[in-house]
């Protein structure tokens, strides 16, 4: 396995398997950055260190800036390297997985961005109003939808745009490109064998 390509690159296909994969080895780094940065103290004495997903978000949040004065430099370094990092990783696993989906790497903005970005600011919109209601409401669907795209959900058993079946199974098309219920040419066809 090219394991840049599969947690660095952001063309080709994952399967289910090695998107969950992904997940556990940012999250083994995760663990890991943090017990390094805690054990050399580089967050202060009696600090605690951890990455979140909300830390991609508080980017674009000018109110966080004023928080980041309570951490180390170096801590901060570290903590920034490593967001990036992580999440770099996750988008690129997650548009292969979507492109085994046949779905094109832009569908990460409504099952990512928006819901970050509504979670970040959250805080900062009105309470008692309907559409910031019927908007939580939509913004927990897309995340739902989208997880439940990434991570159960099968990819196509063709071919498609994107690249051959990452599970190296051929099964016959269904009504694909040519329409024509042709069976592609990679690996063993016990069907046609029989036949």
């Amino acid at each position: 396995m090219d394991w840049a390509n599969y947690l660095f690159g952001f063309k080709g296909r994952v399967n289910r398997a090695k998107f969950w994969l992904a997940a556990l080895i940012i999250v083994c780094w995760m663990m890991l950055l943090a017990a390094l940065v805690i054990l050399a103290g580089l967050g202060g004495k009696g600090a605690s260190f951890g990455f979140n997903v909300d830390d991609i978000f508080r980017a674009f949040d000018p109110d966080s800036y004023k928080s980041l004065t309570s951490a180390g430099l170096p801590a901060l370094l570290v903590k920034a390297s490593g967001t990036a990092l992580f999440v770099w990783v996750y988008i690129a696993v997650s548009i292969k997985r979507l492109h085994d989906r046949n779905k094109s790497g832009w569908w990460m903005i409504p099952f990512f961005a928006i819901p970050g970005l509504m979670s970040q600011f959250s805080d900062r919109l009105p309470d008692d109003s309907y559409w910031v209601m019927a908007a939580g409401g939509i913004v927990s669907v897309l995340y739902i939808w989208g997880f439940i795209e990434l991570a159960f959900l099968r990819g196509t058993s063709y071919p498609n745009r994107y690249g051959p079946n990452p599970l190296g199974k051929t099964h016959v098309r269904q009504g694909g490109d040519r329409g024509n219920g042709s069976r592609s040419r990679q690996g063993w066809d016990q069907q046609s064998e029989l036949e």
